[in-house]
């Protein structure tokens, strides 16, 4: 006795056509002959699920299925199940191009992507690591790389035959690369096993690239990278990947940029942060200093930015120079310059120096040394409370 389609499916009676739909492509992904090396099985499970998806899909045909049963789409008779007159699927690909569409038809249809009649697949894209400078990143650059890839051998022209010959068309495939195996309706394709899917024989191979048509090089190519890269930026070049096989077209070249690391500039998207040392005069007292930045052409990419420094800077604090950054990749947006200040305390002072410093430290006030100020009066507090009073006045004292 023939089984319930509306089990078959593992439904229930009253879903919808989506939900009929979904239930079928989950089926149909798992018990697919490709996917299960052809076997009986999956040949018979797959049959038993597409012929139930294509009578409960077909609202005429549910309706008489679900009144009268198998009869109803079997016109009694039983031996074809999709109606009276052979009408239905004549292929089980046209469900699946109906259900998943022409691109999944394809791949388990036997159209696989990239090649067509005769053998002829795209070639494959390549990956390209090039690092460059910081200037680079700032200003642009042009830069030859050489990319190791294939391409078409001269010799033979592609075609893998020793010249003065010509390749043959596959007697097994008749050129299509494919053979179908029929089953009842059902039918699979499988790779042609004599040509290995290239729908031709090559009878006398070409000696420079023994049958295959293309060679190993390393092409010389000029790349021009614009202004504002970043670490993983990626560039992509149209047709500089490797050579197609059989005629097929160039694979894509994607070019993935690192950026050295800089001795005086770190990046921050788009602006550009460098650590200045200042004396502890100019910091106290405030001044100008010089700081590096990457600039225009007509000082070769290093120029000098001045900075203000105010009185009484402290190691950290930071002055911003508008526009002064990196480039923004696809506009005219700059970063900034972000100068942070490193105040110095002087070294290996004369005798007369030190006697100066040890006037200054004494004429300051708390008022001039307001974070010292503040910081005494909180360990003051602290050994209070931990120590006890009495014994927080000695330690402070």
């Amino acid at each position: 006795m023939a089984r319930d389609y509306y089990e078959i499916l593992e439904v229930e009676r009253t879903i919808d056509a989506p939900g009929l739909k979904a239930a079928y492509r989950k089926l149909a992904m798992v018990h697919h002959p490709d996917r299960n090396g052809g076997s009986e099985e999956s040949v018979a499970k797959f049959k038993e699920i597409s012929e139930a998806y294509s009578v409960l899909s077909d609202d005429q045909k549910r309706a008489a299925y679900d009144r009268f049963g198998h009869a109803g789409v079997n016109g009694g008779g039983g031996g074809n199940p999709f109606g009276q007159g052979g009408q239905g699927f004549a292929d089980v690909n046209d469900i699946f191009s109906q259900v998943f569409g022409d691109a999944f038809g394809d791949v388990f249809g036997g159209r696989q992507g990239g090649r067509g009649q005769g053998g002829a697949r795209r070639g494959s894209d390549l990956r390209y690591d090039l690092e460059i400078s910081l200037e680079q990143a700032y200003k642009g650059a042009e830069v030859e790389i050489g990319v190791p890839s294939t391409a078409t051998c001269d010799t033979c022209e592609g075609s893998g035959a020793k010249p003065g010959t010509k390749p043959t068309t596959c007697s097994t495939c008749q050129g299509a690369g494919r053979i179908r195996q029929a089953n009842g309706f059902f039918q699979v394709e499988r790779t042609c096993p004599r040509c290995g899917g290239n729908g031709q024989m090559i009878a006398e191979p070409c000696a420079t690239c023994h049958g295959h048509g293309q060679v190993r090089k390393t092409r010389t190519l000029s790349l021009k990278v614009p202004a504002g890269v970043d670490d993983g930026s990626r560039i992509r070049l149209s047709g500089e990947g490797d050579a197609g096989t059989r005629g097929g077209p160039r694979g894509d070249l994607y070019v993935f940029i690192s950026v050295t690391p800089h001795e005086l500039f770190e990046r921050d998207n788009l602006d550009l942060l460098v650590t200045v040392p200042v004396s502890m005069p100019t910091a106290a007292l405030g001044g100008e200093i010089d700081a590096p930045c990457l600039t225009s052409e007509a000082c070769d990419g290093r120029c000098k930015a001045a900075v203000t420094v105010p009185a009484g800077s402290q190691t950290g604090k930071t002055v911003r120079i508008r526009g002064k950054g990196m480039p923004h990749l696809n506009g005219r947006q700059r970063g900034d310059l972000v100068v942070e200040l490193f105040v110095e305390t002087p070294t290996d002072l004369t005798a007369r120096q030190r006697e100066l410093l040890e006037e200054l430290a004494a004429s300051l006030g708390d008022t001039q040394t307001p974070k010292n100020a503040s910081f005494a009066g909180k360990a003051k507090r602290f050994w209070a409370d931990i120590l006890g009073q009495d014994d927080a006045k000695e330690t402070a004292a």
